[in-house]
């Protein structure tokens, strides 16, 4: 059989980075480079060709952590892996440690890395591992699904009460509620920061106009059942941010016998998705078995499969 090069690709790039692409077209970039103080994604492609997410805040210069789309928590034993000091060398630090596994597909495709966060000493304090998998979808949309375990150094490790952590978004300033046309409503059928902040939803969407066709387009972030804390409280502002906030209300004990596993599903869409899509896409996404890495069963053939159940 002729070997068919598939539509959904995971291209290595120079300087720790990984492109998603969808027929030869970036969708999705992933940046490990260790100088950093933490790993990102950047762009998130929409519909329109450009990103529904950006670099920093569009008026704030001591936001500069907000790298578009990242991990971090501002109290993970005391240290915090949220802000960055640029005038403080040797600081805290998320780096990714290694690749585990890449893998294209005519449907969707996806990576697995393995990150390790250590203090401003080196010593780690957590592991974790990450799997991403992006599908395109009709009409130039995207579901992007991250799934990702975080295991304590120690027996147990503290994670402390913050509205920050462990996943942040920052949108594009067009698509913010402040600085440009868009709105944020969750699955509650509440609208605005006002209504929403702090508020558990199964749901969270930003949305606000484009350039595509459609002349709107924005991202709404599922936190699937599974999840420990499910329906989380959100961080959301009308600056353009919006943040699953693991330990808003509370903290947590991290157990090295019981690792936490966090799974969260992203739509990257065209016009304004409504609650009937996402309730549609929220369905899907709870009914959908978790993935994970089978063994290899020859060397170099290590494969993303679905778990038989949800995990």
């Amino acid at each position: 059989m002729a070997y068919q090069v598939p539509r959904v690709q995971i291209v290595p790039q120079p300087d720790d980075q990984v492109s998603v692409q969808v027929d030869g077209r970036e969708r999705l970039r992933w940046h490990a480079s260790p100088r950093y103080p933490r790993p990102f994604f950047f762009p998130l492609v929409g519909p329109s060709g450009r990103s529904v997410t950006r670099m920093g805040h569009p008026a704030d210069p001591t936001h500069d952590h907000h790298r578009s789309f990242w991990w971090g928590h501002q109290k993970v034993a005391g240290v915090s892996f949220w802000e960055e000091k640029p005038n403080v060398p040797g600081g805290p630090q998320i780096r990714q440690e290694s690749w585990v596994h890449y893998q294209d597909g005519a449907d969707e495709a996806g990576f697995v890395v393995r990150i390790g966060w250590f203090d401003a000493h080196k010593v780690r304090l957590l592991q974790q591992e990450m799997i991403a998998v992006y599908r395109p979808l009709p009409n130039d949309e995207g579901w992007l699904e991250l799934q990702t375990t975080f295991t304590p150094a120690l027996d147990e490790l503290q994670l402390g009460k913050t509205n920050f952590g462990f996943l942040g978004l920052r949108v594009a300033a067009d698509l913010s509620a402040h600085y440009g046309g868009g709105s944020l409503t969750n699955s509650e059928g509440a609208r605005g920061e006002s209504a929403i902040f702090a508020k558990s939803a199964r749901w969270m969407d930003y949305s606000g106009p484009s350039a595509g066709p459609s002349g709107a387009e924005g991202v709404t972030w599922f936190d699937h059942p599974t999840n420990p804390r499910h329906s989380t409280p959100w961080h959301v502002r009308d600056d353009g941010w919006m943040s699953a906030a693991f330990c808003l209300n509370d903290g947590f004990e991290l157990r090295k016998n019981q690792p936490l596993r966090l799974r969260y599903g992203f739509h990257i869409h065209a016009s304004n998705a409504g609650p009937d899509r996402a309730e549609a896409r929220a369905t899907e996404f709870e009914a959908a078995p978790a993935w994970r890495l089978a063994p290899a069963e020859r060397p170099w053939r290590n494969r993303l499969c679905r778990a038989i159940k949800p995990a």
